[in-house]
């Protein structure tokens, strides 16, 4: 009899372990808000006339008046939120980390303005753009998306194609010698000088992209502690030491006062 009552029971107990869930922690969360209080920074003007495609270029709502495109580089809102910076969790190298960068030329601006890659990846940009009005751009408005890798005053090219037709995509792989060293990529369009961006090289996933507030979030980083970079290509960047537990978030605000110099 006390046999089988053992018997029950085990079989109970194991049927309650079944039943009950997981809990299986894979990190901690770094959540905040990337502020700018430096200097203003005004948009960089640009006059259309100078440019091929003034009418289609101007149905862009980044401009000024009739005849000047605004390159709207650092943006930030009432609460000094900077929108476009890039939070990074460094010293983490994942062999197995791919991130592909996907910039479109859509209505003569390269989307995103800022994001990550992998050095020694892939690199893809794609034309959207075509005038139905121009006969000379019925099949695509022309851009030539330009890349350099940027070390301060220092830069190379990477890649110089240009995309004639809309749907016309290039997919390179890009290496960037100077990377190590703390260089960046900058995209600029050498039809269109107003259409630029910038990429911030990584070696892990673990990263995020402040929105119109400057709020980011990154999940799923390893316990411990780390260096952790805000970086904006034009307003600057910090860098703070985060100790991150395993099923816990971490609130860390980047503050950018004022441009320095980068390094990884």
């Amino acid at each position: 009899m006390r046999k089988r009552q053992s018997l029950t029971l085990a079989v109970l107990l194991g049927g309650l372990l079944l039943a009950m869930p997981l809990i299986v922690h894979a990190g901690g969360t770094i959540k905040g808000k990337v502020t700018y209080s430096g200097k203003p920074i005004p948009p960089k003007e640009f006059a259309f006339s100078k440019f091929p495609n003034p009418a289609f270029c101007k149905q862009n709502p980044s401009q000024k008046g009739d005849d000047t495109r605004l390159l709207k580089e650092v943006e930030v809102d009432k609460g000094q939120g900077l929108k476009n910076a890039i939070v990074s969790v460094r010293g983490i190298k994942d062999k197995g980390f791919k991130q592909t960068p996907e910039v479109k030329a859509k209505l003569c601006e390269f989307l995103p303005f800022t994001g990550v890659l992998v050095n020694k990846g892939n690199f893809i940009v794609e034309n959207t753009d075509a005038d139905p009005n121009d006969p000379k751009s019925k099949e695509g408005v022309l851009h030539n998306p330009h890349s350099f890798d940027v070390l301060g005053a220092k830069s190379s090219t990477l890649f110089n194609i240009g995309l004639a037709k809309k749907g016309d995509k290039l997919d390179k792989k890009i290496k960037m010698r100077m990377a190590r060293k703390g260089s960046v990529l900058r995209l600029q369009c050498d039809q269109h000088e107003f259409m630029q961006s910038w990429f911030l090289p990584v070696t892990n996933g673990h990263f995020g992209v402040s929105g119109a507030d400057g709020s980011f979030e990154i999940k799923d980083v390893p316990a411990g502690k780390h260096k952790v970079l805000g970086w904006h290509p034009v307003a600057g960047n910090v860098t703070m030491d985060v100790d991150v537990k395993d099923g816990a978030t971490v609130e860390v605000n980047f503050d950018i006062k004022k441009k320095n110099k980068f390094k990884q």
